[in-house]
């Protein structure tokens, strides 16, 4: 069995693809859309709260028959209720990010749950490896959001030798090239977010698919990088306005009053001015809205026309799935 379709056994996909956890995007209905089109749809928890998760998990089993998950942001107040709600709930597969989900993994394991933390170093992939994780996402800076310092370019492969369980790569994929790339880097499969925020059915205001979709490849910042809390976000004047004050020496109180509700505003009310529109290096290359289907399967043909003609460094050449 080769790694991609390795990963398809262990999620139950068509494509070994990943919606990334999107706060306040990755709804019940979005992630069960994702998964009627072949990835692995998620409910973010980032901005849920216990009961909203609740209902969410609710509504994706209503809207689709195929696997999905929950990503869970540690630093969520209520993380440890939403931890045992996804026991509760039956939800069987689970990525982390912002922390170590140590405490919860003898929990979720007994639960027979698939629990994929992602991961910003070598140390901490090796960690969670030894702490019963089923694989792991190496993210690069590339990504939006929240962000590490390592390129997905140098992380991915020093993850894949370091571990022996799966290595999804993450951050600066948007099509069939990087997908490519990242299987000839040491990756089993991949997670997206930024070119799925131009997906016909991602709920976004049209604004925010717009501020995307006309971003150059110099389009994003990344705000919080001095007071070590780095996020990637399109430029716009509260992005710009962060960052000169940051860099002025302002206060976590005075930068707490740009982003207070900011990703809301983008998401919501399509505030392309004072919002928060988190969005990956990739934006650059995205120009179109299209059907999630249309996306992952365009995505995967670009893929194995990229490796027909590419060995690997040791000589055998990458395996991938014929779907």
């Amino acid at each position: 069995m080769n790694t991609n379709t390795l990963i398809n056994h262990m999620l139950g996909t068509k494509y070994p693809l990943i919606q990334g956890g999107m706060a306040n995007i990755a709804t019940g209905e979005f992630a069960a859309a994702v998964s009627n089109s072949g990835a692995l749809g998620l409910i973010g928890a980032g901005g849920m709260n216990v009961e909203i998760l609740r209902e969410n998990i609710r509504k994706c089993r209503e809207l689709t028959d195929k696997p999905f998950g929950v990503n869970l942001m540690l630093m969520n107040p209520q993380a440890e209720e939403m931890a045992h709600l996804l026991v509760e709930e039956g939800v069987k597969i689970v990525t982390t990010g912002a922390g170590n989900p140590g405490k919860y993994m003898e929990m979720w394991k007994q639960a027979g749950m698939t629990v994929i933390p992602v991961v910003s170093s070598v140390a901490l992939a090796k960690r969670m490896e030894r702490e019963g994780a089923d694989m792991v996402i190496a993210e690069g800076t590339e990504s939006g959001g929240h962000v590490g310092e390592m390129t997905t370019m140098t992380l991915v492969p020093q993850v894949a030798d370091a571990v022996q369980i799966p290595v999804i790569a993450a951050g600066g994929i948007a099509d069939g090239r990087q997908l490519a790339a990242a299987f000839v880097l040491g990756a089993s499969g991949a997670q997206l977010g930024t070119c799925l925020l131009v997906s016909e059915e991602c709920p976004i205001h049209d604004n925010y698919k717009q501020a995307v979709i006309k971003a150059k490849d110099n389009g994003t910042i990344v705000t919080g990088r001095i007071s070590g809390t780095p996020v990637r976000i399109l430029k716009n004047k509260m992005a710009r306005e962060y960052v000169r004050r940051e860099k002025e020496g302002a206060d976590v109180m005075e930068l707490e009053k740009f982003t207070l509700g900011s990703l809301r505003r983008a998401v919501f009310d399509g505030d392309t001015v004072t919002g928060s529109l988190m969005a990956g290096q990739t934006s650059g290359q995205l120009h179109e809205i299209r059907p999630l289907k249309e996306i992952f399967e365009t995505m995967w043909r670009q893929a194995k026309e990229g490796l027909t003609p590419l060995d690997t460094p040791n000589g055998v050449r990458p395996q991938v799935e014929k779907c």
